[in-house]
């Protein structure tokens, strides 16, 4: 039995008619009359009964026209949902997020678009520290995963960079620091006024990249950071710091994170201290899916770069919050 012999009986059983149903399948008669006989003789029993002007379904005909439907609907769902997933627009992706890196507003715009343009992919969402995550992808047990810096140069693993964000200095509201800055109407405050505070830190194991370039740029500003605590994950670091137990730098996009207890503030004697968004996949990636999430996401990071050069700056910076570096091409030049 194949499938053009379901196709052949239903014909027949729609038109009742074997001539009727020939003509709508574009064959002859006698061939279809013998592939209906051949069926009846392979099922065991009779599927029509012959009539002078045509034909009808036995009872068992009947029943086995609904199965044959069934199995012709069930093979073309097949066939659809195998082009989808081959394009990539059906199965399942499992994304990784670390704390800070879903607080990014690029983070539920990505997610927002992807899932409107592939509504036929399943997302499943996992979190943890940057190391974790990154592992889990290596070792194929996520497809992707957001994370900030890079935390290992394994050959294996491709980062794609999606956006820029900034570290600031997040400060207890009552520090001593962050009324000056207030006072000076700025959000701005030096790293090695810094030298005597204690840090609360992500564990180094965690986020290495982070860890390691706050630690740099405290040895160049002179001093070495005592560190106080050290957790897993930064929305933790955020609330340690608001409860009075030490500093420490976060994302630009996290400084909307108990404002009403924490002061965010640019160091000015730090310009390199930055926290970009990536999102890290493995080379040579075999799964149409992943391969679409990463052609996607890449466009809307481009797009999202050329609006913010194009946008021009408007609204004054939230309180608390360090003003938004502006590029240096969008100055333009003076003419004498």
């Amino acid at each position: 039995m194949e499938l053009r012999h379901l196709r052949y009986f239903l014909a027949v059983a729609e038109h009742r008619n074997f001539t009727r149903a020939a003509a709508a399948l574009g064959m002859q008669q006698p061939p279809l009359s013998q592939q209906v006989r051949d069926l009846e003789r392979e099922l065991g029993y009779a599927l029509f009964r012959r009539l002078p002007r045509g034909v009808e379904l036995t009872e068992g005909g009947a029943v086995f026209a609904e199965e044959a439907r069934a199995v012709l609907a069930a093979v073309e769902r097949g066939v659809a949902r195998g082009a989808q997933a081959a394009q990539g627009t059906a199965g399942t992706l499992s994304l990784g997020f670390t704390s800070s890196a879903v607080t990014h507003r690029f983070a539920p715009l990505l997610i927002r678009r992807y899932c409107e343009a592939h509504p036929g992919v399943a997302l499943e969402i996992h979190e943890g520290n940057a190391a974790a995550l990154t592992e889990a992808v290596a070792a194929g047990r996520l497809d992707a995963a957001f994370i900030r810096r890079p935390v290992s140069e394994q050959s294996a693993l491709a980062y794609h960079a999606l956006a820029d964000d900034r570290l600031l200095v997040a400060l207890p509201a009552t520090h001593r620091l962050a009324g000056e800055a207030r006072r000076r109407a700025t959000a701005r405050v030096r790293l090695r006024d810094l030298a005597g505070e204690g840090f609360i830190l992500v564990r180094r194991p965690g986020a290495p990249g982070m860890y390691g370039d706050l630690i740099e740029a405290c040895h160049r500003a002179g001093f070495a950071p005592r560190v106080v605590a050290e957790v897993e994950q930064m929305l933790t670091n955020i609330t340690l710091v608001a409860a009075g137990v030490g500093v420490s730098v976060v994302p630009a996009s996290m400084a909307d994170i108990h404002r009403e207890d924490v002061f965010y503030a640019e160091a000015q004697d730090a310009p390199g201290l930055a926290a970009p968004l990536n999102l890290v996949t493995r080379i040579g990636e075999a799964s149409p899916a992943v391969a679409n999430f990463v052609r996607f996401a890449l466009a809307l990071a481009g797009g999202a770069r050329a609006g913010a050069r194009s946008r021009p700056a408007s609204g004054a910076t939230p309180a608390g919050a360090a003003p938004p570096r502006k590029p240096r091409s969008r100055a333009p030049a003076r003419r004498s």
